[in-house]
């Protein structure tokens, strides 16, 4: 039996217009989640998805329960046409709905959290402005060098927050330390270096100040045992249970992404094609360059769909 990855985009994966075309084609799936959403957090965020320019959908704020509920759209659209998947994994963000998909987390619980975890990294922003920067070409081990480097020689907060693929390492931290980093990997021979186009400085240590009032709300939400496989962004290693689920996504907030880990084991158990449910290809393009002989899908579009259900369908049992 072919073995299916859904994989999960997060915040930088946003494009003005996303959503719109599966409301237009799957109207009967799309309209209840955009519909409760806008219910659920009083925010005209269906609007936001198909109208919004690009600054409006860089609000944190907004990014997260944007993506999350366009990503999870996109899912139920694949599954109605019949493409189930045998485990999944989400990036930073995405590992809500892929807790949503694995049956952990109710879709509404996860868009409160979303909001939440959104609302209070924006605010981490505005206390200390910070940023990520995209690092290619350099291992891994260099670029957390660096980051220590800089730290020491800067005072600042800079550290690696996606260990995404093996030419792909995001850092992150304050304006000034991830600036830094940014030329000296340049210098180091870096072939390209890009600034994210994300509202704050996810998965470092300039988090850790609102885990404790997230734990709150985590704390307050059910979790359940996942009835799908589902990979965890902290330990890229299998959730068991709904209590460890919500302990890790305490963890997430302030600890680095281990993507790269996780593709590899999901590559050691298999897996015959990821589809990457939500907007953007960021991680299409990752799969592919960690596994080049294994079909990575893009799903974020109705047309996207159409295309991986055609190739998908005579495929899986």
């Amino acid at each position: 039996m072919s073995r299916l990855a859904f994989v999960f985009p997060g915040q930088g994966s946003q494009v003005p217009g996303m959503g719109s075309d599966l409301l237009e084609r799957h109207p009967e799936l799309a309209r209840p989640y955009f519909e409760a959403a806008d219910e659920v957090l009083d925010i005209p965020l269906s609007k936001l998805c198909f109208e919004g320019g690009t600054e409006e959908l860089r609000d944190t704020s907004v990014t997260q329960p944007a993506v999350y509920v366009v990503s999870l759209v996109a899912a139920a659209v694949l599954r109605e046409k019949g493409i189930r998947p045998s485990v999944v994994a989400g990036h930073s963000l995405g590992e809500y709905t892929a807790l949503v998909c694995a049956g952990v987390l109710d879709w509404v619980d996860g868009l409160r959290l979303v909001r939440r975890r959104g609302l209070l990294m924006a605010e981490v922003n505005r206390r200390t402005p910070g940023s990520m920067a995209a690092v290619i070409g350099l291992p891994a081990d260099r670029v957390r060098e660096l980051c220590g480097e800089v730290c020491d020689d800067r005072r600042t907060v800079v550290e690696v927050a996606n260990y995404n693929s093996a030419q792909q390492t995001v850092v992150s931290g304050a304006a000034d330390g991830v600036v830094e980093v940014s030329r000296r990997a340049r210098e180091e021979g870096a072939s390209h270096v890009a600034e994210l186009k994300v509202g704050a400085p996810f998965h470092c240590s300039l988090m850790a100040d609102v885990a404790a009032e997230f734990g709150e709300h985590l704390a307050a939400t059910s979790f359940r045992t996942p009835v799908v496989p589902v990979v965890a962004n902290v330990t890229a290693s299998y959730v068991h249970s709904g209590p460890e689920a919500r302990e890790l996504l305490g963890k997430q907030l302030a600890a680095p992404v281990r993507w790269h880990e996780t593709l590899n084991l999901l590559g050691r158990e298999e897996v015959s094609a990821f589809v990457e449910a939500g907007p953007g290809r960021v991680l299409t393009n990752l799969n592919r360059s960690v596994h080049p002989a294994v079909a990575a899908l893009p799903g974020g579009t109705a047309r996207q769909i159409d295309k991986a259900v055609e190739k998908l369908s005579s495929a899986l049992v």
